[in-house]
């Protein structure tokens, strides 16, 4: 059985994008992955398509979107829902209501990076590093077997991993 994640941030034009496409690409046929923002930003970061463009990523289907399309009647069931939202940073990360187990993967968002070009193109690759380490130390586990003890262990364990924030 497939596992279903919502990766949720606040604008879901980076981050959780970002995490959408690794989930995706790196669980095929054992996670189907989503991503929504609670104030959507309307668009992708160019800066985001653009590193997951370099790194072969199909990123038509991608799009920011708000997390109300996952309370609607015909929304896929959720397993997990996992934000990314920066707390270090004062960043309010929004707060998913519904049955589904939660964990939290505080990434600092590359979309208030400043400087030249490759000082943005950097703090996009670093927020990509960050996230593809969660995701890989999710999918190396066997998650489809945890307890719900044991899911919410794992993900705290990751939430906490090298740059948290």
């Amino acid at each position: 059985m497939t596992t279903q994640i919502l990766v949720l941030c606040t604008g879901n034009s980076c981050r959780s994008i970002l995490a959408e496409a690794l989930l995706n690409r790196k669980g095929y046929g054992r996670v189907l992955a989503f991503s929504a923002g609670s104030k959507p930003a309307g668009r992708v970061n160019p800066n985001a398509l653009a590193l997951l463009q370099r790194k072969g990523y199909e990123t038509a289907n991608l799009s920011s979107k708000s997390w109300d399309i996952f309370h609607q009647p015909d929304a896929p069931h959720l397993d997990l829902v996992i934000t990314v939202c920066g707390n270090a940073a004062g960043e309010t990360c929004p707060i998913f209501h519904g049955p589904a187990k939660r964990g939290h993967w505080g990434i600092a968002d590359p979309a208030d990076a400043t400087g030249t070009e490759m000082e943005i193109q950097s703090a996009f690759e670093e927020a990509y590093r960050l996230l593809e380490l969660r995701v890989d130390a999710f999918l190396e586990s066997k998650f489809e077997t945890f307890s719900e003890e044991q899911m919410t262990a794992h993900l705290l364990a990751i939430g906490a991993m090298e740059g948290a924030a």
